[in-house]
């Protein structure tokens, strides 16, 4: 940023902008303000998200209407025990020249070359074709042949996992679950909610879903939050929580030694800390609290705490560990 005067107008900008993002959203989408909530900070904070939930509860509805409110291009991949890594990458193919008649191989771009992508169900292929989203996911690059291909920003991967039909599926290796920045569950809704979405799927009301920032504008925002401060007892707080998931920390309390084999990485301070700097700013706010830390703790760091047979004998999750946390931490 220029100057604090551009920082504040920008602040500004976004925390306005985010009211009227929700206004075009909730035109489509009944309840799960939550989980538009965090996909929000997911994509202002440039991070990808892995969403969880059973069939049904409009999580392509939700990543498409996003995508039209904030006119960005959307990709959705379906992912099957059959789906090549070409598949998703593009592929070279054998073209002819009509000038000439001189055969040559053109790329042709597959279906990532777009700034949202929803990779649906994406534990039902082989981790081969898992892996060729890991390169776009990090380094925001294709590389196809002996040629690499920079993908266009803002690039957000919101993979889903059906968490009831385990059969026939491939889960995801650590190293890919680390690349996502959240992992976000989604429940049904409530009976208010649900009556609300019967009424309107069941009618002929069409809403016309009208684009309220555009790509720069929402690089402009991403570079604006990471120039936002934080202070040093934020930063103490968020590294210590996520030092603290891990059994043979220091700081690490007697349950998470029972309960935790593996904790989580220096991505996860990373990220603790890069989302609620992006939940402040959404509020309008210059600088994060340690509240900001809490609200986004589980769906920064569940993904990433491993849990141990003696955690599972007792029927405790990675997330209730997280929970038990942050209570410890209070």
């Amino acid at each position: 940023m220029n100057n604090e005067k551009d920082r504040m107008l920008l602040l500004e900008r976004l925390k306005s902008d985010k009211q009227l993002i929700l206004q075009e959203i909730r035109k489509v989408i009944i309840g799960q303000d939550k989980v538009i909530d965090e996909i929000l900070i997911a994509l202002f904070a440039n991070g990808h998200c892995l969403i969880e939930g059973v069939p049904g509860l409009a999580k392509t509805l939700l990543i498409s209407t996003l995508a039209k409110t904030l006119n960005l291009k959307f990709s959705r991949i379906q992912f099957t025990p059959d789906l090549m890594p070409s598949d998703i990458t593009g592929t070279d193919i054998l073209a002819e020249s009509k000038e000439n008649g001189k055969r040559y191989f053109e790329y042709i771009q597959g279906p990532v070359f777009a700034n949202i992508i929803l990779a649906d169900e994406i534990n039902r292929t082989p981790p081969k074709t898992q892996s060729a989203l890991l390169q776009a996911m990090q380094e925001y690059q294709v590389t196809a042949g002996n040629h690499t291909h920079d993908l266009e920003k803002p690039f957000l991967v919101l993979a889903t996992q059906n968490p009831i039909e385990q059969e026939g599926t491939y889960p995801l290796p650590e190293a890919q679950l680390d690349r996502f920045m959240f992992n976000i569950n989604i429940y049904y809704p409530t009976y208010e909610e649900e009556k609300e979405i019967v009424l309107k799927t069941t009618s002929e009301t069409t809403k016309e879903i009208n684009s309220i920032l555009s790509p720069n504008d929402i690089l402009a925002m991403q570079q604006m939050i990471l120039t936002l401060p934080v202070s040093e007892h934020v930063l103490d707080f968020a590294v210590k929580l996520a030092r603290s998931t891990r059994p043979d920390s220091a700081e690490s309390p007697d349950f998470v030694k029972k309960w935790v084999s593996w904790g989580a990485g220096p991505r996860a301070s990373q990220y603790l800390v890069l989302a609620a700097k992006t939940r402040a700013a959404l509020d309008g706010r210059v600088t994060p609290s340690e509240e900001d830390v809490k609200q986004v703790a589980v769906i920064v760091l569940q993904h990433r705490v491993i849990v141990s047979f003696a955690a599972e004998a007792e029927g405790i999750n990675a997330q209730q560990v997280v929970q038990e946390l942050l209570k410890h931490l209070a």
